[in-house]
């Protein structure tokens, strides 16, 4: 196995523009996405890919100052970006990831990919029960490649995991258990509005040691609500 993971990252949000450079506890949210990626088990090549308009030029320069290796794409169709950065890089399984999701479950992202690997998944993904923007999904370059050919309405094209969700019954899909202690689908731990960013950064900045765990999450957000 060959394995990749895809952050997608463009600056033309709708309803918060540029987020993705946007300062988090004094850090460029994309940074804390990528760097949080340190602490992950299994072995994988980490590419960010974005759009080929040039508002998106200061994410590929980002990647080319702290040396992570960067995709350029369609805009819109995301999952032509996901596929042709796939193959590419010769990814056999690829883990999607977003650069508005900071605090990615790195411990369930490692359980994910060694459940998605042992049980021959085409797709398998951690979401329903973490927080919103903790989850992850993987899927095998095959899964991606058939959604690539087959899944032509616009949000299939949009969004990479559609074509999956709309047709269960062509792949081998596998969700991954979650322990209550990490259960709170209300919570959103994703940077999509202002709000969110203001969550965001008081978790970042309060969190007690260099990652912010998914438990210390939920209880700091539980005391300050």
């Amino acid at each position: 196995m060959t394995l990749g993971i895809i952050v997608q990252a463009r600056m033309g949000s709708t309803r918060l523009p540029g987020k993705v450079m946007r300062l988090l506890n004094g850090r460029p949210l994309i940074s804390h996405v990528v760097d949080r990626l340190a602490m992950l088990r299994n072995e994988a090549g980490i590419v960010v890919a974005t759009g080929q308009g040039p508002e998106n030029d200061v994410i590929e320069g980002w990647c080319l100052e702290n040396n992570v290796s960067c995709f350029r794409g369609e805009e819109i169709d995301v999952l032509d970006r996901y596929y042709r950065c796939a193959k590419s890089y010769g990814f056999t399984d690829i883990v999607r990831l977003t650069a508005d999701n900071p605090f990615t479950d790195i411990a369930e992202l490692d359980r994910l990919i060694d459940f998605h690997h042992t049980g021959g998944y085409d797709y398998t993904h951690a979401f329903g029960h973490l927080p919103v923007g903790v989850g992850a999904e993987i899927f095998t370059f095959e899964a991606l490649a058939q959604s690539h050919r087959e899944g032509l309405l616009p949000h299939h094209r949009e969004h990479v995991n559609e074509y999956f969700i709309d047709r269960p019954e062509l792949f081998r899909i596998g969700q991954l258990k979650i322990a209550p202690t990490k259960t709170a689908p209300s919570l959103r731990l994703t940077v999509d509005t202002e709000d969110d960013w203001r969550r965001a950064d008081m978790l970042a900045t309060r969190a007690t040691g260099p990652w912010l765990s998914t438990e210390e999450a939920i209880a700091l957000c539980s005391s300050s609500a």
